[in-house]
């Protein structure tokens, strides 16, 4: 057998380097992590935590809120798997040292500081300002639909919903039955009888609050729906009144609030909801970011709607107010792109200064190809131009073509990275709050990724110039 083959000695005592930023290589983000870490505002955490009490104190929030990123930033976010790496994997083990969280308290962390996640977004965000790595001008808003972590077998519709409260309620009914009669007979003959009642029957409260969650959140969306419905009468008869003259078209029909037999709700999740993907119907959310041409995030929220058409203005507003806190100025973001999920006159009738809008008003492909055979439009635009037409010539000009060209280049890259990198495409968290928490991390950890690359790359280039 050849003799020129490395092969490892077992035998040998290793030992680690002393100082633990030996552990792993200069470009391994950890490095950068802990040193913006440390420059964060992390307050919002810091908060929940008193000094009194007994027991061991708690692990320190800079030291989790490291955790989270990194993990999320490497795609790990099942909080064993997680505690497992801090036990194994070098980089995981310069964050925490010796101090390796167990994974319920990871878990119990993520979910208690949900709402923390999105001032800890704005602090990364900061840092990546700072960088220069902000860049206003051009930004593309656009959403993706995330899975929940719930099974869409776990539908029931409102009538199977009653008939499951109604059976969850005998059943409640038989247990209390039997437990006043148990309790009788502990009086009578003692406690050692063995025909106790098993426990996962003694407090049924659970599973039935959850099925009236679901059945009360249908009933509450066929009463909005019925007030939507009234609202449009309304305004159709106060024009009707206003003009003297009846309108043309088919009369809205009457506001009924009548819950439809078939509607569904998922009672795993109940804030989750039935949505169409590329890839067919999902269970989940609709996340949305809003993102600059350097792919950085500068916005993010996520919704239970399925449809973009309402999520265009809250999200513009929410992109302002970010900014601003993170510039400490007021800004304008130039020029917005929006595909066709955002198209609606009353969108583009609130199009402001600090933003301008060019909307998408046919799908993708159709997009594409007029703007590939239809020539640039010429002369002047008509006075009587619809809000359509005058936003389809817009974006036929040469300037409305590069710019929306650049839509592709910026927001649907950034969840591609992210749900092939991070494992985006799915939350491990339930619940409306929870999920918007779980996305500002993702987001955060989005923007961190980009703030490493970039700082690899400016190493890379000063230790280039030195050597020149």
């Amino acid at each position: 057998m050849a003799n020129f083959f490395r092969e490892p000695d077992r035998r040998q005592r290793y030992l680690l380097p002393v100082d633990m930023a030996d552990w792993v290589p200069e470009t391994d983000m950890v490095h950068l992590l802990l040193d913006v870490v440390a420059l964060m505002d992390l307050s919002a955490f810091e908060q929940h935590y008193t000094k009194r009490g007994t027991g061991a104190p708690p692990f320190a929030p800079w030291m989790m809120v490291c955790l989270l990123i990194y993990a999320y930033a490497n795609g790990q976010r099942s909080s064993r798997r997680i505690e497992r790496l801090c036990e194994r994997d070098a980089g995981f083990r310069m964050i925490v040292g010796s101090e390796v969280p167990d994974h319920s308290v990871i878990a119990r962390f993520r979910k208690r500081h949900r709402s923390e996640f999105e001032a800890l977004f704005v602090e990364v965000l900061k840092l990546c300002h700072a960088a220069g790595l902000v860049r206003l001008g051009v930004v593309a808003l656009d959403g993706t639909k995330v899975k929940a972590n719930a099974a869409m077998a776990a539908n029931r519709t409102a009538r199977s919903l009653e008939k499951e409260i109604s059976l969850e309620a005998e059943v409640a009914s038989m247990v209390s039955e039997a437990e006043t009669t148990d309790a009788a007979e502990d009086a009578m003959f003692g406690d050692e009888r063995g025909d106790e009642m098993p426990a996962d029957l003694r407090d049924p409260s659970g599973r039935n609050a959850r099925l009236r969650t679901c059945l009360d959140r249908i009933r509450a969306e066929a009463q909005a729906e019925a007030a939507r419905q009234q609202e449009k009468i309304d305004t159709r008869a106060s024009e009707e009144k206003a003009t003297g003259k009846a309108k043309r078209g088919r009369k809205p029909k009457p506001a009924e609030d009548v819950v439809d037999e078939e509607a569904k709700a998922n009672v795993t999740d109940p804030d989750s909801r039935i949505m169409k993907s590329r890839k067919g119907y999902i269970q989940g959310y609709n996340a949305q970011a809003m993102v600059t041409a350097e792919q950085i995030i500068i916005a993010q929220d996520e919704t239970n709607q399925a449809n973009d058409v309402q999520q265009l203005t809250p999200m513009v507003a929410r992109t302002l107010a970010t900014m601003e806190a993170v510039t400490g100025d007021e800004v304008a973001l130039g020029v917005g792109l929006f595909d066709a999920g955002y198209w609606s006159e009353e969108n583009v009738a609130k199009e402001t200064e600090a933003c301008e809008y060019l909307i998408a008003t046919n799908k993708d492909w159709k997009q594409r190809q007029a703007m590939r055979d239809a020539p640039p439009p010429r002369g002047r635009m008509p006075k009587d131009t619809s809000p359509r037409d005058r936003m389809e010539r817009k974006l036929l000009t040469k300037r409305g073509r590069a710019l929306y060209r650049l839509r592709g280049q910026t927001v649907e890259p950034v969840f591609g990275q992210m749900k092939e990198t991070q494992g985006a495409d799915r939350f491990m968290m339930r619940g409306d709050q929870e999920t918007k928490g779980e996305w500002a991390l993702h987001c955060a950890a989005h923007n961190f990724r980009k703030l490493h690359s970039e700082s690899v790359r400016k190493a890379g280039s000063d230790r280039k110039k030195h050597r020149n």
